[in-house]
């Protein structure tokens, strides 16, 4: 068992070495961009939503096709893939960094790499299911599937959408400063108050 542990610290170590090497180039914008998601400043949630609000106000403006909102964005990503690691260093000066700032970059991948792994086990969980409880696992598939199909046909698409992306980008941030916590402490709470109002009717 202990072994097994060993080697799982090992692994995790290892894959985030050499993930810290394949966005070493992006290092600087990865440390901005973490400030900005986790509100170091008060007006970065304004700033972040008001980003977001314009680009979706474009797109629902523009109204692209499908195909060449893909295209779109996948030329970003292309032109942001070459141009960031180039002008990054001038614009940060990466031999600027300090102890603090290595720090959190290391956490930060270290933070992707155990996302990835949830992700991964979420996967293969999800297909243990269906070869151990196919019922449940057809069941369940259809459920989610149905429900999320009727969401989306209650909901704008591109609504539905700036609403995900919206919570996405805020949650570092709502979580980071304890909102979620604080509103999920008092859920629990108002669900403990009617669970005991309910046994007392019973009595």
């Amino acid at each position: 068992m202990a072994d097994d542990d060993n080697n799982s610290v090992y692994q995790l170590a290892a894959e985030t070495a050499s993930l810290e090497e394949q966005l070493q180039g992006w290092g600087e914008v990865i440390l901005m961009t973490d400030k900005v998601l986790r509100w170091e400043r008060a007006w970065f949630p304004l700033a972040l939503m008001s980003v977001v609000s314009f680009s979706f106000l474009m797109i629902y403006y523009l109204d692209p096709s499908v195909l060449s909102g893909v295209s779109c964005f996948v030329m970003f990503l292309c032109l942001a893939d070459y141009l960031v690691p180039a002008l990054a260093p001038r614009i940060f000066g990466s031999n600027k960094w300090t102890t603090e700032q290595q720090q959190r970059f290391h956490e930060i991948c270290s933070s992707l790499v155990k996302s990835r792994r949830r992700i991964v086990g979420w996967w293969k969980r999800l297909f243990t299911l269906k070869e151990e409880k196919p019922k449940m696992y057809f069941m369940t598939m259809l459920f989610s599937l149905a429900v999320v199909a009727w969401i989306g046909q209650q909901v704008h698409n591109l609504f539905l959408t700036y609403l995900i992306v919206s919570f996405l980008l805020l949650f570092p941030g709502l979580n980071q400063h304890g909102i979620i916590t604080k509103y999920i402490g008092m859920a629990k709470r108002e669900i403990n108050k009617l669970l005991k109002h309910k046994e007392k009717k019973n009595e």
